[in-house]
């Protein structure tokens, strides 16, 4: 069914639970598409003016419209409360312990994105926005010792295949919002706010992240990608970016 949707390959381990809301939803919109049309179909037929010369004013007296309104409803009800909250709720309440994880800073800014690693020690330098330079976009602070080795990228984010991630986005401009399709990963970018998202990449390979919310004349081109890569080609690919840092 996925296929017939044209849905992108499941490239991360929630992606399945996410595909079956997907096509539970489109089964329903097929069966309400279906069964109204069947029935705007029959009122054609059945009440035309030829068969019926004469108005009517004493209306429907069955109660097998608001029968099939309230299985809507019922049916509606059990997608939110048994797929789509519990869905929801693992994204927000099961995170993962951060030693357990790839930890990445995300920081959006019109239009790039930029992936902050931890260097070696694992800990995160210091960010200020009056140190924001042409050649330092996100005001990183070199001269904070848990700084000093960490690893920027600009629309380039390589991690680890079948390990947890944990992306903290923010915005240093608008609004935008950190998309990659086949991992089924959405989450806005708000100034002023950093805002956590986690999934774990289960397909080694290249997937391109997009800007799904409009954030300026630019935002056809706020696309980035993201190498999903075996732990030891992740962590070459950290040796050889440490290697360039000043």
């Amino acid at each position: 069914m996925g296929e017939l949707l044209g849905l992108p390959i499941q490239a991360s381990a929630h992606a399945a639970e996410i595909d079956y809301m997907i096509v539970i939803v489109h089964w329903l919109m097929l069966a309400l598409f279906v069964g109204w049309g069947a029935f705007y179909i029959y009122t054609l037929i059945r009440f035309r003016a030829g068969n019926n010369p004469q108005a009517d004013y004493t209306g429907v007296t069955s109660h097998t419209s608001s029968y099939l309104e309230i299985a809507v409803a019922v049916v509606e009800a059990v997608i939110l409360v048994g797929f789509a909250i519990p869905a929801w709720a693992a994204r927000v309440n099961d995170v993962p312990p951060e030693d357990e994880a790839t930890v990445v800073h995300v920081i959006a800014k019109q239009f790039e994105w930029h992936s902050h690693y931890a260097g070696a020690d694992g800990r995160f330098g210091r960010r200020d926005i009056s140190l924001i330079t042409p050649t330092n976009a996100i005001g990183l602070d070199r001269s904070d010792p848990n700084g000093a080795d960490d690893i920027v990228s600009i629309n380039q984010m390589n991690l680890p295949v079948d390990k947890p991630v944990i992306l903290y986005l923010s915005s240093l401009d608008v609004i935008h919002s950190f998309a990659i399709n086949e991992m089924r990963v959405k989450q806005d970018a708000i100034p002023g706010i950093r805002i956590p998202v986690w999934w774990e990449p289960t397909v080694i390979g290249d997937f391109e992240v997009n800007c799904s919310q409009l954030c300026g004349l630019g935002h056809y081109r706020m696309r980035g990608n993201v190498s999903v890569q075996t732990e030891a080609d992740y962590e070459a690919w950290l040796a050889d970016e440490a290697a360039f840092i000043e």
